[in-house]
Parts: C-alpha cells; structure tokens; sequence
C-alpha cells in the first residue's frame, strides 16, 4: 500500500507529531509548524507565508530547444477506428470543468518545507563534479514538488559544520551536506549524504552512496535514486527522480509524417534519446515491471504487432507471434509473464492475453463489436481498465473488468444525449485511483481533453478533474502515485507535461514536441546502485 503521509502539509489529518526538547516548537514529519500568539504565552514560530505554500498553478518552461513541431495522424488503432482525425490548435485558453465531475486541487494550507543544499565538500574530485551532483540533487528536490529549495545562501553559512542557528535564521527546516571522494582508477564516486534537522538541531540521516564514474550512461541516474533517498529520509516516502519517461513522436530531422519512433527522457528532462528506429508509425510504448524491456507495437511488418526491445542489449523481438489482425496497446502484467492487449479486425476482436513467458496461450477477452481497446492491469492483476465503445461508437468510454468474472463496471462520466470521449486509462501503482483523458460535448468536439482521476471508492467512486487548460492527454501515474505525466497543448506550445496531484504544480518535461502515448517507468535505480 502507497503511504502518503507528509504529502499534504496541513495540521488536521492525524498525522504523528513528536515532541521536541525545544518549548512548543510542534514537528510533524511534514515539517507543520503552527501559529502561536507570544501574548498567550507562546513562542513566536515561522509560519507558512504565500512563498511558502502552492495557492495556484504554478507551470514552468523551459527554454525552447528547437524541437520540430510533429505530424498530424492517428494515435493508435483507436483514433483508426474512430476516424478521429489531427489535433486542431487549442485557441481558448479559459477555465472549464467537466460536468458532474469534481475539480481535483485545493490549494489552501499545503506548506512546502524549507531546504537547502549545501556546497558539497571535495576529497580527491574535482570541483566541477561536485558542483554538478549538486545541481542534480537540488533540482530533483524541487521537483519532488515537497520542498521549497534555497539556493542564494549568504556566505556566513558556508563555513565547515551546520550551526543550527544560524540556518534556523535563514529560515530553513532541512540542510543537506556531502562530501564526495573518487577512488582515483576506475573514476567511481564514494558519495557520503547527511541531512539535517534544523528544527531538531540534530542529524536526521547519514548514509554513504556507491556512484558510478562521471562518464558512466548511469551516472546520473545514480545521482538521481541519492535524491530519492533525500526525499525518503524527510516524508517517509522515496521520490521517483530515478525513473524515466517513455512517447512516441516523429523522429527529429524526419520529414514523413506519418512514421514516428519512441523516445526516453529522464524525470528531469535530460537525456532525452531515441530507442527505435522502425521508420514505420510505432505506438503504445510501455515499460516492463522490472524496466529492463519496452513493449510496443509498430507497423514495420506493414500489418502492426507488438515487439519488445530488451534495454540491456539492445535486442529486439516479436512479443505476440499468434493472432490474426491488428496488434496494439500492450500492458504487461504485474507479474511481468503475460501481456494484455488489442487485436483489431478480423472476427475474434477486441482484448486477448498472451503468456510471453511460455510463449503460448493466446486468450480472448471478449469485445466483438464493442471495439473493448487499450487495456490496463490493476497492481495486483485481477482487473484490467479498459475503453470501449459499446454505449455509442463514436463515444467511447473506461470500464472496469473483474478477471475472475463479472460485470464490466462504467467508470467514465456518461451523459445520455452527449457526445463523450475518454481514452488513454492507467491504473494507479497504489491501486486506489484510475487517471484517463477525455471531454464531453463540444470539448470533444474541439479536440479537447482533460485529465481525469477516478477515485476507487466502496459505495461508488469519485472523479476529480486534474487540468483546466488546454488539451490534455496520455496520463501515466509515477511510481509513488502522486504525479502524473501526459501530453499536453497550451497557447504557448506543446509538449509533455508533470503534474503534482498534492499540490497542482505544473512543469514542463519537454518542451515544443507533438508528443504522444506517454508510459511512466518503475524505479530504475536505488541508493546509487541501477537494475
């Protein structure tokens, strides 16, 4: 189960509060400290100010990087099937909330701890590498999006050790400090990590990271999982610096529109590469459980089926050899032996498993005439999301299915005498939630979508609207179950977008791409060390 204490930075919820030695100094580990009136008696404390706490949507871009802009052509077998055609150019950039659904932020009283980092001490390194763990560090804190970063220090607090002190002047609840040291052979990093409690005035955590050579291709992945830890060590939840970002768009320098390749990026937009190289129209990526392997389905063979790329050596196979038809949307099962997915046209068609363990086994679903596309397994395999288009064939719809038998469950909102269009369902890591994309009325009409959650709730379940802007699609949920990534249109460009749950901040991943068919990737490092 997700643990999400610490993630919303309010007094009320229950949450542990420890006792300090330092009078009505109130700790929580989600670092509240709540208002006190020094005529009552009381200590004056820092309370949270507008700086301090997300009261908006707060979106980042960086600057343009010369991307191409990406063709116009159909998604997937879906958007075929329902001769969906181009995007048009979102024109309106006004607020809109989807009837009968929740809007899913609220803002008020979520308080961002203080933290800085350090300038890291160097033991045989140089100065520049450290100079850059420090700024990957800094910037994953930030975009864990449970820290205010501090990175204009004054020079009194530069000095050798921490004085509690003075920093507790500054304004800051956590410090980080390091001291990194290179064996002098093979070029590997001994990087050693403390973090602060300046509320406590005490060590909170030290521990000592393996790193790989500067030059290494997981160097910074492993500086990533340090920030992961960082993240841990505060909240009690582990940050997802250390993963990456699967979508497919056409290839840069291509000028075809209709092929397009996948492309990786890590979780701070760096390192964005190319993984194939079909020159064909690929669809669908999606990671392995274990984020060695990437399946996805591709039209080389002119007749698309589903492929799997091994990233360890770079080794290609075909994942479903059975069937008839159009393969599409793969989604591993948790346990990684099978997979879900499409086969359109001819009759069997609609939703089929495949052992890729065995190699063997091919299994209808069922689907038909209804078009049932795009599945999704649950955490623990015992339901798929879906979309389907059983109650209106231009107007599909997300459904739940129980493997084990019975009823499709609609989760999507459906308004009789509407248009609706929602695709895209991704199945929370946590289990609880259900993140898909899509309008009702003239927003589908327009070419805008928005993304949703439904919360899975007993006696009926909830859905909250994550965007207000724009056209949004493709959500995957992080590992933590707290961010989400898609693909997204505002009136400044387009390209795939981060969002925050808690708090509703917005960055942009990569910026000036038409991107699509976003897939969020399991931790891919931990303590330093890479899978």
């Amino acid at each position: 189960m997700c643990r999400h204490a610490g993630a919303h930075w309010t007094v009320a919820g229950g949450l542990p509060v420890r006792v300090p030695t330092r009078p009505l100094h109130h700790h929580i580990e989600s670092r509240i400290a709540p208002s006190v009136d020094p005529a009552a008696g009381g200590s004056a404390l820092r309370r949270p100010t507008a700086s301090s706490a997300w009261t908006n949507l707060h979106l980042e871009w960086p600057t343009p990087g010369g991307f191409p802009s990406r063709f116009a052509t159909a998604r997937t077998c879906l958007l075929f099937l329902l001769a969906a055609g181009a995007s048009s150019p979102v024109a309106a950039q006004e607020n809109e909330l989807i009837p009968g659904v929740e809007l899913g932020f609220i803002f008020e009283g979520v308080y961002v701890p203080p933290i800085a980092v350090k300038p890291l001490t160097v033991a045989g390194a140089d100065v520049g590498l450290a100079r850059e763990i420090e700024g990957i560090i800094t910037r994953d804190l930030d975009y864990s999006d449970r820290f205010q970063v501090r990175d204009s220090l004054p020079p009194a607090l530069g000095g050798e050790g921490v004085q509690y002190a003075l920093w507790e002047q500054f304004g800051v609840d956590w410090v980080v400090t390091g001291t990194i040291e290179t064996d002098g052979l093979g070029g590997g990093i001994a990087f050693s990590v403390e973090l602060h409690d300046i509320v406590f005035g005490s060590l909170k955590a030290a521990a000592t990271f393996p790193l790989p050579a500067r030059d290494h291709p997981d160097f910074r992945l492993a500086v990533h999982s340090v920030s992961d830890a960082l993240v841990g060590w505060v909240t009690g939840d582990r940050g997802v610096a250390a993963t990456r970002m699967l979508f497919r768009m056409r290839a840069f320098g291509e000028e075809n529109p209709n092929l397009t390749e996948i492309y990786v990026v890590d979780f701070d937009g760096e390192n964005l590469r190319r993984l194939t190289w079909d020159r064909s129209t690929v669809t669908s990526p999606t990671w392995s459980p274990d984020g060695k392997r990437v399946a996805y389905s591709s039209f080389k063979a002119d007749m698309p089926r589903i492929y799997e790329l091994n990233l360890e050596d770079g080794q290609e196979r075909l994942l479903v050899p059975e069937g008839h038809g159009q393969h599409d949307s793969p989604s591993y099962h948790p346990d990684g032996n099978s997979v879900a997915f499409t086969i359109v046209g001819p009759e069997p068609e609609g939703l089929f498993t495949y052992n890729i363990r065995d190699g063997c086994c091919l299994k209808y679903l069922g689907g038909g005439r209804f078009n049932d596309l795009q599945p999704n397994f649950s955490p623990d395999g015992e339901w798929l999301v879906f979309v389907s288009t059983r109650l209106r064939f231009s107007t599909p719809q997300v459904y739940l299915r129980p493997l084990a038998g019975g009823d499709d469950e609609l989760l999507s909102p459906f308004r009789y005498g509407e248009g609706g269009f929602f695709t895209d369902p991704d199945w929370s890591p946590c289990g609880d939630r259900v993140a898909f994309a899509g309008g009702i009325g003239s927003r589908r009409q327009a070419n805008r979508y928005h993304i949703l959650v439904a919360k899975l709730e007993a006696g009926g379940n909830r859905l909250l609207q994550l965007t207000q802007e724009g056209n949004n699609e493709d959500p995957s949920w992080a590992p933590n179950c707290r961010h989400i990534v898609f693909t997204g249109e505002r009136s400044y460009g387009k390209g795939v977008f981060i969002v925050d749950t808690v708090t509703g901040r917005t960055r942009v991943l990569v910026a000036n791409v038409e991107a699509e068919d976003t897939d969020w990737s399991p931790w891919l490092a931990e303590n330093g060390v890479v899978r």
